[in-house]
């Protein structure tokens, strides 16, 4: 296959070039120049790695061999992403099973196995990665010691939890850390400006690992074809409406990419915090971005989300986009009513970005499942007190017990620009 920039869909790219690139050279995301329809929604895979590599297939076949593909989803899923019933007609995808405990685990894991496969005897290549939370930690673990990688991560200094910090921040060797004086739009900035610099890009050879890069964000729509899969088996007559706590909104777009591919939804809710850029564009048509503020929910403290390109050219006009998708936001104050709601009725533990995926299925009324993205471990400073005992840290969880490490950093991009030239 081939792909296309958001912005120019008559120009195609090979997949290693588009991976490499991270950003098109017009500045847009990378996308399928078409939607397969290669998915059997009938067939039940054994595992969620068998089906990865059916459904990795029509995007990496030519340039990769089935074996060298089903190596990839082999390494890169050994964790189980399970379905389960929450209460009646609601249930939850749980993909927080990973190494690091969050979502992000998929994405990372089979682009940093897939990059080595692509790039035989390249040069040196170095990674960008701004992250609000979970991002860092699931791309620093997937490349750590992976040959000829090198991984810088920005992070807006003092607005990522602890736990999420460390896990980034201690293993050192080819992964640098920034914490940047800013929030993570100002991260993001950095990044994007980067690659738009085509001085520095002859340089030194950059890539991303957000969710911008098609090679993180691909992979993302095969658990929602596991997701439907689980669903019709109690469900057979019935088509799930999707809720999907949202920041930058790769998880979302993952979800409609999918459904563009033939795995049909009965549509999808964004779960926002207060940083609503993008349900109030759905309500009133206007994208207005602004500066993100700091909530419970950190990971989605997005103001100006990367993949509302990828929802536009997906989803069409702003009526054919609400045709698709609703929206709902929730404050910090509901967020955490919704933990202790959903503890005190089920005994089931959310971590704060997955609690407002609850409520916003929970409020639409309707059958469905949402996404969640984290372990509640990763939160402990936000779970209500009372519910804290009850969180325990998954047994394959491990700590590398090094002393965290990181760079402080600007939000000027020459002094960004700077540090990268001395890499």
């Amino acid at each position: 296959m081939k792909f296309c920039s958001t912005r120019n869909p008559e120009t195609l790219y090979g997949l290693k070039e588009a991976i490499n690139a991270g950003l098109a050279p017009d500045g847009g995301l990378f996308m399928p120049s078409y939607y397969p329809r290669a998915y059997n929604l009938v067939a039940q895979p054994e595992s969620f790695e068998d089906l990865a590599f059916s459904d990795s297939l029509p995007y990496l076949s030519g340039e990769l061999e089935d074996k060298e593909i089903k190596k990839l989803t082999r390494s890169a899923f050994n964790f189980q992403i399970p379905l389960k019933k929450i209460e009646d007609n609601i249930y939850v995808l749980e993909l927080f099973h990973g190494p690091t405990l969050a979502f992000k685990d998929v994405g990372a894991r089979f682009m940093a196995g897939l990059m080595p496969v692509l790039n035989k005897h390249n040069e040196e290549t170095n990674i960008l990665v701004a992250t609000s939370g979970d991002t860092g930690g699931a791309v620093a673990s997937a490349f750590h010691g992976v040959e000829n990688i090198r991984v810088t991560v920005l992070y807006p200094e003092g607005k990522v939890s602890e736990f999420q910090k460390r896990q980034f921040t201690t293993l050192g060797d080819n992964i640098n850390c920034l914490a940047v004086k800013g929030n993570f739009d100002d991260c993001q900035r950095l990044v994007k400006n980067a690659f738009n610099d085509k001085g520095l890009r002859r340089k030194i050879r950059l890539s991303s690992a957000n969710s911008i890069n098609i090679g993180r964000w691909l992979p993302q729509s095969f658990y929602y074809h596991w997701g439907l899969l689980q669903w019709q088996k109690a469900h057979q007559d019935t088509l799930p409406l999707i809720a999907v706590p949202s920041g930058n909104y790769g998880n979302l777009t993952a979800g409609m990419l999918a459904h563009n591919s033939g795995i049909k939804a009965g549509g999808f809710i964004a779960a926002s915090n207060i940083n609503n850029t993008v349900p109030e564009y759905l309500e009133t048509g206007n994208y207005l971005p602004r500066k993100s503020v700091p909530t419970v929910a950190n990971a989605m403290d997005v103001g100006d989300p990367s993949n509302f390109e990828r929802m536009k050219y997906m989803g069409g006009s702003h009526e054919q986009l609400r045709s698709m998708l609703s929206a709902y936001t929730f404050s910090d104050k509901e967020i955490i009513e919704g933990i202790t709601y959903v503890h005190d009725n089920t005994g089931y533990i959310l971590d704060p970005h997955s609690a407002t995926a609850y409520m916003a299925l929970k409020n639409s009324g309707r059958h469905g499942f949402f996404i969640a993205t984290a372990h509640p471990v990763k939160f402990m400073d936000v779970i209500p007190e009372k519910i804290r005992n009850y969180v325990k840290l998954p047994s394959h969880f491990s700590e590398t017990g090094k002393k965290s490490q990181s760079d402080s950093m600007t939000t000027d991009y020459n002094d960004f620009r700077h540090y990268l030239s001395d890499l």
